[in-house]
């Protein structure tokens, strides 16, 4: 891991181990938040901003944390970063903040950040650390989005809160609902592990190919 090119850290992050589709975490708020595009970019940009800045900072301290007390500074370092989103969103973003609900919060819990301090930051260098949050966030901000645009398309009709379908179209009450969420993300994963698979096989037979 040591030494991984910024090309490679966003390959991993953003599709061949993106914390949602491969690694199946954080997916409480990927089920909560995404009836709304705007919604899911807002949670995606304050995850971002806490995966990367928490793997920086526990890579930066990471000589001198005690290893039988590491889980309690990363979790301490964590709750710091989350506290600033929500402060800021409270602050300046006060509908959203109320639309979001205790998911900001909950920021703090979520697998994804945890997993890549303890995995990547707590081995590796500050600025590669820090880049591996951006990947890990963004990943998870595009299946977000991804979910957010078929949820709020197809139940409501609109984008971002534009109309994009006209009065002839019947809304899908199902779309708005938590188990519309579960679906999406079902079909998401199965396409991704197809993908993954051909090209896993691909490779193999090209290794094949270069070996003979």
């Amino acid at each position: 891991m040591i030494g991984d090119s910024p090309k490679k850290i966003f390959k991993m992050g953003l599709w061949e181990d993106n914390p949602v589709l491969v690694q199946i975490i954080g997916i409480c708020s990927a089920l909560a938040v995404t009836n709304l595009m705007l919604n899911s970019l807002i949670m995606g940009v304050g995850l971002i901003f806490v995966t990367a800045l928490s793997s920086f900072t526990v890579s930066l301290i990471r000589s001198f944390t005690p290893k039988h007390i590491r889980m309690m500074v990363q979790v301490l370092i964590i709750a710091a970063y989350v506290i600033i989103v929500d402060i800021f969103l409270k602050a300046y973003m006060p509908e959203m903040s109320k639309a979001l609900g205790p998911y900001v919060g909950l920021i703090i819990t979520n697998c994804i950040i945890m997993g890549r301090a303890e995995a990547y930051a707590q081995k590796n260098p500050p600025i590669p650390s820090f880049l591996d949050g951006v990947a890990s966030g963004l990943g998870y901000t595009l299946v977000l989005l991804t979910i957010a645009f078929f949820r709020e398309l197809l139940g409501f009709g609109t984008i971002f809160g534009i109309q994009v379908l006209g009065e002839w179209w019947t809304p899908w009450t199902i779309m708005i609902m938590p188990p519309a969420a579960f679906f999406i993300l079902a079909v998401i994963i199965w396409i991704t592990k197809t993908i993954q698979e051909k090209e896993k096989k691909q490779d193999e037979k090209k290794g094949q190919v270069v070996s003979s």
